[in-house]
């Protein structure tokens, strides 16, 4: 009983030595969403073309050792929550190794991914061995030949089978993202929303957003969340979730008797900038203050130039400083960012 004392003992040490990092518009920040690679092994129409993406080089990602370094770093100044992305994580060789490097430094308090799932059966048990805690899985259908068209890959029963094993595994909560687009997959909202009947599920409902060099996007496809609820609501009582401190910007629903859950993200009809708590990092090393902001601070020079500790505590310091107070969508002053969410991290 000691033992288990002095251990928790120390545990809330720890957090109560951890800094509080906070912007210009007092947001605590305390979530890096890190991009550990480019590449994907789908093409989904809405994100990249089937061909001539230019990806980075090996030598121009960070390695794993950056990573960790990086991480130390920012866990010390208040980063407590890490989320691995791409591209897609899966197909960088030695993920789990990284998984279990993030996930023992000191301050880290949560290790989560977001994923296509198409490795994932392959992964999942790995992965939760090492400390992940939490799973994200981008899902846009359920039906396997609108699946092809969409990823241009024949991929759908891998991907169910990633989500039944991450279930399988013990990974909770296991969400499903699904970008909802008029014409595109806007007739399947109350298909996705059964699962959380069937599955104890996560289903988020994200709003479509605007991203990368194409002009495909149009605000007419956007269908906002208000509608998305209506719609489920013809599925039975739509009552209101409790919230936790890893919701993010979801609004928590569930539908009474169902196993799991429903979540709405509406970054188009209700901007929930004022509650962002997040950073990013690009799988060359640059902080991005904002998924719609093309300004960005490279770390990787500052680590490949024996750059110090206090170095990149100054960069992440830097990016505090940099964050706007929001992304502008709607406002005649907002700028489409110009990069991909394959190259930004999704």
């Amino acid at each position: 009983m000691a033992g288990a004392g002095s251990s928790a003992f120390f545990s809330v040490a720890i957090v109560s030595l951890m800094k509080l990092l906070s912007d210009d518009y007092n947001r605590t920040i305390n979530y890096l969403r890190l991009s550990i690679t480019d590449r994907c092994n789908l093409r989904c129409r809405y994100c990249m073309p089937e061909e001539g993406v230019e990806l980075l080089g090996h030598g121009d990602l960070l390695t794993y050792e950056e990573i960790l370094r990086i991480i130390e770093v920012f866990a010390r100044n208040g980063i407590s929550k890490v989320r691995l992305t791409g591209g897609e994580p899966l197909v960088r060789k030695g993920v789990v190794d990284l998984v279990k490097g993030i996930a023992v430094i000191a301050g880290i308090r949560d290790v989560s991914l977001t994923t296509n799932g198409v490795l994932l059966a392959e992964y999942a048990g790995a992965l939760a061995g090492a400390g992940l805690r939490r799973i994200n899985v981008s899902l846009d259908t359920l039906k396997p030949e609108r699946f092809a068209y969409i990823t241009r890959r024949d991929k759908f029963k891998e991907v169910w089978a990633g989500i039944e094993a991450a279930l399988s595994h013990g990974l909770q909560p296991v969400k499903v993202n699904v970008v909802v687009i008029h014409g595109f997959n806007d007739d399947e909202i109350k298909d996705f929303a059964r699962l959380s009947l069937a599955y104890p599920l996560h289903v988020r409902f994200i709003e479509y957003m605007p991203m990368g060099h194409g002009e495909e996007w149009q605000n007419k496809e956007v269908i906002p969340s208000a509608q998305i609820m209506e719609e489920i609501r013809e599925l039975g009582e739509l009552r209101h979730g409790s919230h936790e401190e890893n919701d993010g910007p979801a609004q928590r629903y569930y539908l009474a008797g169902g196993q799991g859950e429903i979540g709405f993200i509406s970054p188009i009809s209700s901007h929930f900038c004022t509650q962002c708590n997040r950073l990013r990092l690009t799988p060359e090393g640059r902080i991005r203050t904002c998924l719609f902001s093309d300004e960005e601070i490279d770390l990787r020079g500052q680590l490949r130039g024996a750059g110090t500790a206090e170095q990149i505590e100054e960069a992440l310091h830097q990016a505090l400083r940099a964050k706007p107070e929001g992304h502008r969508i709607g406002d005649i002053r907002f700028k489409k960012c110009q990069r991909g969410m394959h190259a930004i991290g999704g």
